[in-house]
């Protein structure tokens, strides 16, 4: 039977430096009829990414902000449980990203949803190591960052969905060096022993740049950012000549109430000739089959490995949300929802 109502989160208002419980609200909302090329979805596991935490704020950005009283959005996997789409049948599994709800209506043509496997990897997984993360990972590697064999690779936010892909993909392309930052000891051990970094170490435990320095001596090409402030500075200090910096993500600033400052060495990126380019995923899903086609045989064959945090429950998904922002997932961050 098709269900008529779903639970999807809503956001009450713009929250000022730490989001807050009573910024949100968990609502139950009737399940609209399906047009022509539409398909309802019922939600498997939902995405919980940083990047969710800018569009909280009212301010002109890449996407738009999350609309008050209205439900937020983010990447999830469902099965398709109902159909008018010629393209779509029930039971096929979808991705798209209309998450942070129960039930998704989702058109069934251009980019609303696309058909995952689960025989090549386990659902969740295209939320995280086989999606807009490991994309993310695999574009700003080795297209932002010009990624060429033998050179050295600083990552920060090392432990996390991207960063955790970033490292593992440079020393299988051949990096002569790869370092990682975390924020606890378990997750420097899992740079080290699991991933295949060479070095790491907790940027809790001293100054960055100090840290940075004894775990490479010889200094860095490449710098992944996910953090921004004290980890790039250090990272612009310890740069070679026509070094690159892919800027990812700022997540050490994300919930600030007044302005950082920018790093205090920027200037040394002009003698050495540095390039510092942001970047955005989604102008580089054209080549979402070329990475799945490559990362899914690193997969397969057990060359990449990769962690979820997993919680259950929508009733969770804010819980969920401040533990990323935290920092207490390791790899990808998750809500799985019951069938």
């Amino acid at each position: 039977m098709t269900p008529t109502t779903s639970r999807e989160w809503h956001i009450l208002a713009r929250p000022k430096g730490w989001p807050k419980e009573e910024d949100f609200a968990l609502r139950e909302v009737e399940i609209p009829e399906l047009a022509d090329g539409q398909i309802l979805v019922r939600n498997l596991f939902l995405s919980v990414d940083p990047a969710m935490r800018g569009r909280m704020n009212d301010v002109k950005s890449y996407t738009p902000p999350f609309a008050l009283n209205e439900p937020m959005e983010g990447g999830a996997v469902g099965r398709v449980v109902a159909s008018r789409s010629d393209a779509f049948a029930v039971g096929d599994y979808v991705q798209h990203w209309l998450g942070w709800r129960e039930y998704s209506v989702v058109e069934g043509r251009g980019a609303g949803a696309v058909k995952v496997d689960p025989d090549l990897a386990p659902l969740s997984a295209y939320l995280g190591v086989l999606g807009m993360p490991g994309l993310t990972a695999w574009v700003g590697l080795l297209d932002i960052a010009s990624f060429r064999e033998g050179d050295a690779v600083f990552v920060s936010g090392a432990a996390g969905a991207v960063g955790s892909q970033v490292g593992q993909i440079a020393r299988l392309k051949g990096a002569s060096r790869v370092i990682g930052s975390a924020g606890s000891a378990d997750k420097v051990a899992l740079l080290q022993d699991e991933y295949g970094f060479d070095a790491a170490f907790n940027y809790k435990d001293g100054p960055v740049a100090e840290q940075l320095a004894e775990a490479a001596p010889e200094g860095i090409d490449v710098y992944f950012d996910n953090v921004g402030g004290e980890h790039l500075e250090a990272a612009i200090g310890a740069l070679h000549t026509h070094g690159r910096v892919a800027m990812c993500g700022a997540i050490a600033q994300y919930n600030a109430i007044e302005p950082t400052p920018a790093p205090r060495n920027l200037a040394l990126s002009i003698g050495k000739r540095l390039r510092l380019q942001g970047f955005i995923v989604i102008d580089s899903f054209g080549r979402r089959d070329e990475f799945l086609a490559e990362v899914g045989g690193w997969l397969r064959n057990g060359e990449l490995k990769y962690r979820e945090t997993v919680v259950e429950g929508i009733e969770n998904n804010l819980s969920a949300l401040l533990g990323m922002l935290r920092g207490e997932n390791t790899g990808k961050m998750v809500v799985a929802l019951p069938e």
